[in-house]
């Protein structure tokens, strides 16, 4: 079984001010985070899921057609406890030469997300993944992870509203704006691609 504790904010909640509230911090991590993780307790209790690993659930479950509530929880927790890895303030801000040299340099590569940001409709994620040698940003939808497909995270961005709405309310591009400029912690990333 999963608990809240296993799955600790990498930062203060004070840390993100001004870009981030404490207020969405805590919702955010607290209520929906935990939200998922009770979820999936319930579901995975007495089950073949109930002695596996987060990764196992999620790509077990993906295969799973009777199995669409586990993925979900499973992969939202994954998805959110990524997102919390990725923010940060006060750090390195430079884009890693090998990702911004991917996209034709750092201000390709955050013309390229943002692109692909503000084209998400509804709820949804936004990922800079390593297939191989190879980094792409795609989107995914709902709860969809990059791991249930083989491919290998390296920056997430949650576009559901609970990451954003009471800091931004319906200004979802000034949030994708303020993820780029502000809230990266560039060194997590980097720490995936010595992985």
């Amino acid at each position: 079984m999963f608990n809240l504790n296993d799955f600790p904010l990498p930062f203060r909640e004070t840390d993100l001010v001004p870009y981030m509230s404490v207020e969405t911090v805590r919702l955010h991590h607290d209520k929906h985070l935990g939200g998922y993780i009770a979820n999936l307790n319930k579901l995975i209790a007495d089950t073949k899921y109930s002695d596996m690993d987060l990764r196992e659930i999620i790509i077990n479950s993906s295969r799973d057609s009777d199995a669409q509530k586990i993925f979900n929880n499973a992969a939202q927790i994954f998805n959110h406890e990524f997102f919390f890895n990725c923010l940060g303030r006060g750090g390195d801000t430079a884009i890693p030469d090998v990702i911004s040299d991917a996209f034709g340099g750092s201000s390709e590569f955050k013309e390229k997300f943002r692109a692909v940001a503000n084209d998400v409709f509804g709820s949804g994620w936004v990922w800079l993944i390593r297939d191989n040698d190879k980094f792409e940003i795609i989107a995914t939808k709902d709860a969809d992870t990059p791991i249930a497909h083989g491919k290998t995270p390296m920056l997430t961005l949650d576009l559901w509203e609970h990451a954003y709405y009471l800091d931004y309310q319906n200004r979802r591009a000034d949030f994708i704006e303020t993820f780029l400029d502000g809230l990266i912690d560039w060194k997590f990333v980097v720490d995936n691609l010595n992985m």
